[in-house]
């Protein structure tokens, strides 16, 4: 099992092969279409997030002590995005995801590249997943 900080890495890495923001981009859709579908019944209001401009979703579920995210969006690139965030921060221990910081952000340059209501949903969705941690956390996962 990778640590949270390996998987950045190497997310890093495969973001930098790419010079153009196109391309970038384009990686972040092919991300989001990789990504399996969520069901239907977790598509409701209390999964819905609060401050992004296109509807995400956020499922977490308690797998082994571990938590086991799943996400869906409308919008290709914040799917995209969505996507790499559960691949660092999904399957690991609730203490694990609250002592991240994430610094593949900023490094692989989204942060920079997206637009402000984009970088607002963006937050959003790590302020819900680290919620979500501190929650099974506080139930004694």
């Amino acid at each position: 099992m990778m640590t949270i900080n390996e998987i950045q890495d190497e997310i890093i890495e495969e973001f930098s092969d790419f010079e153009d923001w196109m391309d970038k981009y384009q990686l972040l859709i092919d991300l989001g279409s990789d990504q399996p579908p969520l069901e239907e019944k977790y598509k409701n209001e209390q999964n819905l997030i609060d401050g992004c401009q296109s509807r995400v979703w956020l499922q977490a579920d308690m797998i082994d002590g571990k938590l086991h995210f799943q996400a869906e969006s409308d919008a290709l690139i914040v799917k995209g995005i969505v996507a790499l965030l559960i691949r660092v921060l999904g399957d690991h221990t609730p203490q694990e995801i609250l002592d991240t910081d994430l610094y593949f952000i900023e490094r692989i340059g989204l942060s920079e590249h997206l637009s402000p209501t984009r970088s607002n949903g963006l937050l959003a969705m790590i302020k819900q997943m680290k919620m979500y941690a501190l929650a099974f956390k506080a139930k004694g996962f």
